[in-house]
């Protein structure tokens, strides 16, 4: 497995936590508090953590899926986040 970190800087990292939580919580296992979640997808583990200036995340993946995977945690965050504009830059961990 492959691990994937980037902080996305955002005031409303809880926020947008709690709506990829809720949101592929009717597909995958899923726990979160305003603070922290955790969403074991088919394809990989993805761990976040929100605090006032930044959503924090973690992606562990098959080294064949993790840049698939990054990406399609990253589009449906901007979803989410249509008023302002995100940025990843994710790194190996």
């Amino acid at each position: 497995m492959s691990v994937a970190v980037t902080r996305v800087p955002t005031a409303h990292a809880s926020r947008y936590l709690q709506q990829l939580c809720k949101h592929w919580s009717h597909k995958f296992p899923v726990e979160f508090t305003p603070d922290n979640g955790r969403i074991e997808m088919s394809a990989g583990v993805l761990i976040l953590d929100a605090d006032a200036e930044s959503l924090g995340l973690q992606l562990t993946a098959e080294p064949d899926n993790l840049e698939r995977m990054e990406g399609v945690v990253a589009d449906h965050l901007k979803r989410f986040a249509f008023r302002e504009e995100l940025v990843f830059d994710w790194k190996p961990a």
